[in-house]
C-alpha cells in the first residue's frame, strides 16, 4: 500500500485496502495526513455480531412501550426476587444425587410448562415450508407435532430446507438477570417419550461469553420406536457430541455441565410428511455405569 499526499494542493488520495477472509477491495479517502483512519473490514467469518447468527425475531418497540411494558413486569420481578431471597435463607441446596433416582427437569403435566418452550421451523423465516406444534396430547403429556416438508424455496438463496425444533427458554432470576442450569451431580439425561418411528436430534446448549462459544450445542439422535407404547431413554452425557452451527467438531471437549443454557428437540431427518413425538418429563440422574468424560473424539 502506497500513500502519496500533496499538502500544498490539498489533494485527496486513496488508498487499496484488501481483505483476505472477505476477499474484498475498499477504496477509501484519506483527508489528511496526519489522521489516517483505516476503515476496518468486516471479518464475519469469526466474529458474531449477535447470538441469533442474523435472524431477527423481536420486534423494534419504542422506549415509551419499553417502559409501559417494564412498569408491567415489576410486579413479576419483585415476586422472583422474593422467591430467590426464601430460597438463599433457606439454604437447602441439592448436594448429593443418589443412583436410580431421576430429578424431573420438566413434567409436562400441565399446559403451564409448555410456557417454558418455544417452536421453531424453516417457515418461520421464509427458508420452507415445514410447520410444527407444541401442544398437550389428548392423553394429557406434551405433544411436539407437525409436517416436515423439505421442498427449498425458489429463491436462489436457500440449498436445503426441511426442520423443525422446540427449545427451553433461557433460565432467568429476577431483573433479567441470565443464569444456567447446574448437571454437576448427574451424568445421564433421562427422557420418557412415546415417538412414531421417526429419529429425532436431543439438542443440550452451553453458550458462553464469548461470541466463539454462542453456537456450541451437544448432539445425540434419539432413535424412537412407533405404536401405543412408551419409551424411558437414558443417555449418558459423555455419548453427547460437540457441533457448532450444525458441523461436528473435529475435538470434541467435555460438556460444561454447571454452564447449560438450553436444552431442545429437532425433527430433520428429510424424510416428508407429520411426524409425532410425545414427552411425558425431561431429567437428569446419576449412574455409576456411565463416565463424564467424552467417548468420541478428545476430552
Amino acid at each position: 500500500m502506497s500513500i502519496i499526499f500533496n499538502k500544498t494542493l490539498k489533494t485527496v488520495i486513496y488508498f487499496r485496502h484488501y481483505s483476505v477472509l472477505c476477499k474484498r477491495l475498499d477504496n477509501s479517502p484519506l483527508l489528511s495526513c496526519f489522521a489516517q483512519s483505516f476503515i476496518p473490514v468486516n471479518r464475519s467469518l469469526f466474529w458474531e455480531k449477535e447470538r441469533k447468527g442474523g435472524y431477527r425475531s423481536q420486534e423494534n418497540v419504542s422506549y415509551i412501550e419499553h417502559m409501559k411494558n417494564g412498569y408491567k413486569e415489576l410486579k413479576v420481578e419483585l415476586k422472583l426476587f422474593a422467591k430467590e431471597m426464601k430460597e438463599f435463607l433457606e439454604a437447602d441446596p441439592l448436594l448429593i444425587a443418589r443412583p436410580g433416582e431421576t430429578d424431573l427437569l420438566w413434567c409436562f403435566n400441565e399446559p403451564t410448562v409448555l410456557d417454558n418452550f418455544v417452536t421453531t421451523c424453516d417457515s418461520d423465516h421464509n427458508e420452507g415450508f415445514s410447520t410444527c406444534h407444541f401442544d398437550m396430547s389428548p392423553a394429557g403429556r406434551a405433544n411436539f407435532h407437525g409436517y416436515l416438508d423439505t421442498r427449498v424455496p425458489k429463491d436462489g438463496r436457500i440449498k436445503k430446507a426441511g426442520y423443525c425444533a422446540i427449545r427451553s427458554k433461557r433460565v432467568r432470576k429476577s431483573f433479567k438477570r441470565g443464569s444456567t442450569y447446574n448437571w454437576s451431580l448427574y451424568n445421564t439425561l433421562v427422557l420418557k417419550v412415546r415417538g412414531d418411528g421417526r429419529s429425532y436430534l436431543l439438542n443440550i446448549s452451553c453458550e458462553g461469553y464469548y461470541d466463539i462459544t454462542w453456537n456450541d450445542i451437544y448432539h445425540y439422535v434419539l432413535y424412537t420406536r412407533g405404536g401405543p407404547y412408551w419409551q424411558i431413554a437414558k443417555i449418558p452425557f459423555s455419548k453427547f457430541v460437540l457441533g457448532s452451527k450444525g458441523r461436528l467438531q473435529d475435538r470434541q471437549s467435555r460438556m460444561r455441565f454447571d454452564k447449560v443454557t438450553h436444552f431442545g428437540v429437532s425433527c430433520g431427518d428429510k424424510i416428508n410428511g407429520p411426524f409425532n413425538l410425545e414427552i411425558e418429563y425431561v431429567g437428569d440422574d446419576v449412574s455409576t455405569d456411565y463416565p463424564k468424560t467424552v467417548v468420541f473424539g478428545n476430552s
